[in-house]
């Protein structure tokens, strides 16, 4: 039984990773508001801040997440891109409501120390910076020519979106042109563009990972509420950026893709609760 309740906790954590993997190639979705939801953000974060001496300590338990992250952004989300395009509304509708549906936890987890007048102030002032910076890229669209230092900015974006959870890198690439460059180089691991990619990834951990990991330690509640406020703004915004994005995505086109979106969000939704007591079961371990 202890075997099978190990091997059962290490498939859910690939697929979590999986799930994170997608979240790095579809718009709209932030890996780090899926790392967050999953409660993995803080030995991630531990992790990047520190690698050399938490390698032995947090290697091994993230190992799972490393591993479904590659066939989510590698394999399985090749398979999802092309799922995107097909049916760009029902993927949007089942990842918002995954969202949803974990929300509760998220907000469990900011108050695992205590709340207080600065954590609510916190939370509305990610809440309202998001939604203000969202809307805003959604009102201007810019197109450029990539090249090595735009291939940097992808990875300045990716490792972004896992340290400032809600921080979607497909919401500051679509706008640019540059979503369609990171799709392809990922799908068909295009090292000439996934090289300048991972250095600006990694100068970007660098430069960032130790300041959000001592904030969490310093001032847990409310840098945790912040984040969260955060993710409720970025889940809100999900579908309206979708909707007025570069490729834009009608989510009312007929009442049949209505019912659909519907279902596949309350779906979404229950597979969050689902994945929430799961979390809750193992989180001792």
């Amino acid at each position: 039984m202890e075997k099978k309740s190990t091997l059962t906790k290490f498939l859910a954590m690939v697929f979590q990773g999986a799930l994170i993997g997608f979240g790095f190639i579809l718009p709209g979705i932030s890996g780090g508001v899926l790392c967050v939801i999953f409660g993995i953000y803080k030995p991630i974060m531990e992790f990047l801040a520190d690698p050399l001496h938490k390698f032995k300590t947090h290697v091994p338990k993230l190992f799972p997440i490393f591993v479904g992250f590659v066939l989510g952004a590698v394999v399985i989300g090749k398979v999802l891109s092309k799922a995107l395009e097909l049916y760009p509304a029902q993927c949007v509708c089942l990842f918002v409501g995954l969202i949803i549906g974990m929300i509760p936890s998220l907000y469990k987890e900011a108050g695992e120390q205590g709340r207080n007048k600065n954590s609510f102030i916190a939370m509305g002032g990610g809440f309202v910076f998001i939604m203000a910076l969202l809307i805003g890229l959604m009102a201007f669209s810019v197109s450029i020519t990539p090249n090595f230092g735009w291939d940097m900015f992808i990875g300045f974006c990716l490792a972004l979106s896992v340290i400032a959870p809600g921080m979607s890198s497909s919401t500051f690439l679509m706008p640019m042109g540059l979503y369609d460059v990171m799709a392809d180089a990922i799908g068909n691991l295009e090292f000439k563009i996934l090289i300048p990619i991972g250095i600006g990834g990694v100068l970007t951990v660098l430069l960032f990972a130790k300041l959000v990991d001592a904030l969490l330690k310093k001032y847990y509640s409310v840098t945790f509420h912040a984040i969260t406020g955060v993710v409720i703004a970025a889940t809100i915004m999900t579908i309206p950026s979708a909707a007025m994005g570069k490729d834009q995505v009608n989510f009312l086109a007929s009442s049949g893709m209505i019912l659909t979106n519907v279902v596949l969000l309350v779906a979404g939704v229950a597979a969050g609760l689902f994945m929430e007591k799961f979390n809750s079961k193992f989180s001792k371990e």
